[in-house]
């Protein structure tokens, strides 16, 4: 590609993973980048995010991995293709920092850290001139088409020849993420699906077969916080196969891994219906047949929960859960609660707020942008990372199209001023 004149500029309003690939990929093109970001300190949902360890991509078949986008994969794959796990783990290794593929397929930095990635991208980014602007809030457009910001100082004004928003969606709005963005990008006409929370929760309804409603004081009191370990749990309703993991019963509800990969199923099917029904297979391993011989053998004065931990290894948790959404008469009937063991069925009737999401769905319509991610209604002004409208499960998935969308935005600017006779 042709660099623009080196008087051509990009601001990136966003300094999360998505903002900083576009201004790498921008200044790489001849750009002067600025950066803006209304934290103290760029990356700071990036830093928490690998608190529990980084994981960057995922190493699974491309085919599988383009399927993990779901309704918007059409969208995210050129994305994806052009910068993918691949290569991102070679643009991590680039900046000294080794990976390796976990058991999971997951890839995480060697020190499982962000802290001395994050380190290595900023100096290489401030090597290539990109200037850093934090505690800057972006509200907006002056009469003169400056780009407004909110800062301590007062309100600023900044010339550009281009503009990458990379503002996220709107979960954990204290790191920066709270879709402060949508009413002025609203208010150009662009179309914005509503942000709902991804990667989340859900609060239980009516787990009670005989009608009573959330948990019981003594179910969460015991074991609101305990995983639910080795289950496979399917969407009713869903067409999809179940997925197997680890979940963890809340003080109202059930998160975790598990959750997280159906979550947007379990929320559309919420939406349409009011309420998901989960059915929940406590062993896997176990065929039904095998289970319902082993619930009918004779128990004697032993209790049902010695009983279906010696019989089925159920115990802790996976029992109490029993107890909880079963009736008496159900766990009394042995051919009955076989079948509840390999399909319990836990109503949920809500995700948890979205600023407790991991990450949203919803966002700006990719009808709007085009295949650079420039939004038709604005020229020389770009959308990337969580606030396109689009979603993924944990695993990688998350940030490696954020990565991408980045890449394409910063791309996209410098082409974009390439092309224009002024530049």
């Amino acid at each position: 590609m042709p660099s623009p004149t080196l008087s051509a500029s990009v601001a990136i309003i966003g300094g999360g993973p998505a903002g900083l690939m576009a201004a790498e990929a921008a200044a790489a093109a001849g750009l002067q980048v600025d950066v803006f970001d209304a934290m103290p300190s760029v990356g700071r949902k990036f830093l928490l995010a690998g608190r529990g360890g980084l994981n960057i991509t995922h190493a699974e078949a491309f085919a599988a991995f383009a399927s993990r986008y779901g309704s918007r994969q059409v969208q995210i794959e050129p994305m994806i293709r052009a910068f993918g796990p691949q290569a991102l783990r070679e643009w991590v290794e680039g900046l000294g920092v080794t990976t390796f593929v976990g058991s999971s397929g997951r890839v995480f930095p060697a020190e499982m850290k962000a802290a001395p990635l994050l380190r290595a991208w900023l100096q290489r980014l401030r090597e290539a001139g990109v200037r850093f602007h934090v505690r800057h809030r972006w509200t907006g457009w002056d009469a003169d088409g400056h780009l407004l910001f909110t800062t301590p100082d007062g309100l600023q004004r900044h010339h550009a020849d281009a503009c990458v928003l990379a503002l996220g969606g709107g979960s954990w709005a204290r790191l920066g993420s709270d879709g402060a963005w949508i009413p002025t990008l609203s208010e150009l006409g662009v179309g914005i699906a509503p942000l709902r929370p991804a990667n989340c929760g859900f609060i239980a309804g009516s787990p009670r077969a005989d009608g009573a409603g959330g948990w019981s004081a003594h179910f969460r009191e015991r074991f609101a916080g305990q995983p639910l370990k080795s289950v496979s749990i399917r969407v009713e309703g869903d067409d999809v196969p179940p997925r197997s993991g680890e979940a963890m019963i809340t003080a109202d509800g059930i998160e975790g891994s598990l959750i997280y990969a159906l979550s947007a199923r379990i929320r559309a099917r919420i939406e349409q219906d009011g309420a998901a029904t989960l059915s929940i297979d406590l062993a896997p391993g176990r065929p039904l047949e095998r289970v319902a011989a082993e619930v009918a053998h004779p128990r004697g004065a032993r209790s049902l929960a010695s009983h279906l931990q010696s019989r089925v290894g159920i115990a802790g948790v996976k029992m109490a859960l029993l107890r909880e959404c079963l009736s008496a008469e159900v766990l009394e009937d042995p051919a009955r609660l076989a079948a509840a063991i390999k399909a319990l069925p836990l109503r949920v009737v809500a995700p948890r707020p979205l600023d407790e999401a991991i990450s949203s769905a919803g966002g700006v319509r990719f009808e709007e942008v085009d295949d650079q991610l420039m939004l038709l209604r604005r020229p020389g002004l770009f959308c990337a990372g969580e606030m396109l409208d689009w979603e993924a499960p944990t695993g990688g998935y998350l940030l490696t199209a954020c990565f991408a969308s980045g890449r394409i935005a910063g791309l996209g600017a410098a082409s974009w001023l390439q092309q224009k006779p002024s530049a």
